[in-house]
């Protein structure tokens, strides 16, 4: 198992600028992917970001050059940063661990951090 902390969320004009950051209860080298999805309200939960095992990387198409997500090993911590951000980007983001296993994959979810675009 794996618990994950988000913070970094808040409220920000569009155009500006925010860091999420993800910190895992173990080593993130013993996660095989990990990522950030977010769900704005009357909507389904979506993929924003992904970071596969060798980082490997993939982003929805809605966030391509404006996010990155990246991860430091020493802290266990997985970011997501947010530049040119826009209103439509408001949304609960979520951090998601996903752990393979001989019973098939295991997804684990952290709290949720608001995050608010003002136009």
């Amino acid at each position: 198992q794996v618990q994950l902390v988000e913070s970094g969320g808040g409220l920000v004009q569009a155009g500006g600028s925010l860091r999420l950051s993800c910190a895992a209860s173990r080593s993130i080298f013993t996660i095989n992917t990990m990522g950030w999805y977010r769900q704005a309200p009357g909507k389904q939960r979506e993929l924003v970001a992904v970071m596969r095992s060798g980082s490997l990387t993939d982003y929805a198409d809605s966030v391509k050059g404006r996010f990155t997500i990246s991860r430091d090993n020493a802290k266990n911590t997985v970011y997501l940063q947010m530049n040119s951000l826009k209103p439509e980007d408001t949304a609960v983001y979520y951090c998601n661990a996903r752990i393979h296993s001989a019973y098939g994959p295991s997804d684990y979810w952290g709290q949720g951090t608001q995050v608010t675009v003002s136009s």
